[in-house]
């Protein structure tokens, strides 16, 4: 059957066919199946190579693997995709990244629950507590990875995002699919705006938002390949939402614009007839904030023995291409406005401060690029080879794990800025970004980076500080990984 047209439709408008599918490449039922089967997959390739990996130690150790691994992994593999099926990881209607994560960490948890007692039972004096303890903790951080790489496929095809349908006053139809169409990894896909017969325009929004309008009535027949309704009015009448509730519909959302709350995980309390939503700033909580001091040692002792080689090996590039010290500090702002000096590898010349103003006085172009963006495209202060290469792979921010180790930074939080950057903000935002200690990585790093100007900044480090937790920063670490290999924004 044809495509409804994307089209500006009049309310008048005639009456969508049974069994149109409004753009959905396959039924909803079966949409579900296919991602459940693709996730499952993935999951299954991922404990397979776990357990190659393992193995394959074991054997160069010449560790005893004496016992029936076949029975092993059978049973990891059943407990494993259990659990996360438990936790509803087999489709995309939980699909916001940081809580998909916390319930894949927590599913991997039950399974080795559910192995060691496997364990006890049938291998009680066998050496593989261990092995399972650390394929768990390989399984978590690759199927996370495994994962994003699946999720790109089916949103490629269409097959992650549900077919969804927008109910509301125009304006905040069109705003909320304009929202989601940045976030695909959300799993809803606008398909059409819904209206009353009797609403008016404009319809020049729709046909902006690139959206079918359709009716009330075209919704209850074309209502099977739909399966989310948002309603982007908090003024849903309840004459429209028995309507929408007697629709064969999986998911009907009530949705508020909080863009200035900055809810990650909201919590809701029932209030009679409210709904109230509590806000928190955890990391503000002494425990918490002790909590991620001990984190942070647990990451940075063992890192910073690994990076001790490579850190002298680049001292030595650095000074070859470019005599003087190979290492520089820059004064940056740090918790409660503490002035803290901050360790990098030099990627810079020594004179770089006067090539950078002579460059600035020159070009009217760079200068309003590094005025808004405080980093320059093609910047002249940059050494050749060595300086953009430890640059685009972050490598010049290793010596800052002695400022971790220190106390003076986290291995997650915002990045500490100079005094003339910190400055460019609002006083309100200064406190807050000062509130928290900064972070060797940050959201900010690990989504926009370079490319994010001073509003963005200020965005995501909000959205960090207002939602932060532990699996925020475990997020943001494993997002760490692919934009340094990538080198995405960095200059």
């Amino acid at each position: 059957m044809p495509d409804v047209v994307t089209t500006v439709v009049p309310a008048s408008i005639g009456m969508a066919k049974p069994g149109w599918r409004l753009g959905t490449p396959v039924a909803p039922a079966t949409r579900r199946r296919l991602v459940a089967v693709a996730l499952l997959l993935g999951d299954l390739v991922t404990l397979t190579i776990v357990a190659g990996v393992l193995q394959f130690g074991a054997a160069m150790a010449a560790s005893d693997t004496d016992t029936n691994m076949a029975s092993l992994i059978l049973v990891w593999a059943l407990a494993l995709c259990g659990a996360l099926a438990g936790f509803g990881l087999y489709g995309s209607d939980r699909a916001e990244p940081v809580d998909r994560l916390r319930r894949r960490a927590l599913g991997n948890v039950a399974a080795v629950v559910a192995m060691f007692a496997w364990l006890l039972v049938n291998e009680p004096n066998n050496h593989l507590w261990g092995f399972v303890g650390v394929g768990a903790a390989l399984t978590i951080v690759l199927g996370y990875y495994v994962e994003a790489l699946i999720r790109g496929g089916l949103l490629r095809r269409d097959l992650w995002t549900a077919p969804t349908v927008l109910y509301g006053t125009m304006p905040a139809c069109v705003a909320l699919a304009r929202d989601l169409a940045l976030r695909p990894e959300l799993g809803l896909r606008p398909v059409a705006i819904l209206l009353d017969e009797d609403a008016d325009g404009p319809w020049d929004a729709a046909e902006m938002a690139g959206l079918p309008v359709i009716t009330r009535g075209q919704a209850s027949i074309i209502s099977s390949g739909i399966e989310v309704a948002l309603c982007a009015s908090g003024d849903l009448h309840a004459e429209k939402a028995d309507w929408l509730a007697r629709l064969p519909l999986r998911q009907i959302f009530v949705v508020h614009d909080a863009s200035t709350l900055q809810v990650l995980n909201p919590q809701l309390r029932a209030m009679g007839g409210l709904l109230g939503l509590e806000l928190r700033s955890a990391i503000h909580m002494p425990r918490n904030l002790r909590l991620k001091r001990v984190l942070d040692l647990i990451v940075a002792v063992p890192l910073a023995l690994l990076a001790l080689p490579v850190i002298a090996v680049l001292a030595l590039a650095v000074k070859a291409v470019d005599g003087g010290p190979a290492f520089y500090t820059q004064p940056r702002v740090g918790r409660s406005g503490h002035i803290f000096n901050v360790y990098k590898l030099r990627s810079m010349y020594a004179d770089a401060e006067a090539r950078l103003a002579a460059h600035l006085e020159a070009d009217s172009a760079a200068r309003q690029e590094w005025e808004r963006f405080f980093k320059l495209s093609n910047d002249p202060r940059i050494l050749p080879g060595i300086g953009q290469f430890i640059r685009r792979s972050s490598l010049d921010e290793l010596p800052q794990l002695w400022n971790v180790l220190r106390g003076e930074m986290s291995i997650v939080g915002p990045r500490p800025f100079p005094a003339y950057h910190n400055q460019c903000f609002d006083t309100a935002f200064q406190a807050l970004r000062t509130s928290v200690p900064p972070g060797l990585t940050g959201l900010w790093q690990v989504t926009d980076r370079s490319d994010g100007d001073l509003a963005v900044q200020k965005r995501q480090d909000s959205f960090y500080i207002h939602n932060w937790s532990v699996w925020l920063d475990f997020y943001v670490l494993l997002q760490t990984v692919p934009a340094v290999l990538l080198g995405r924004g960095a200059k």
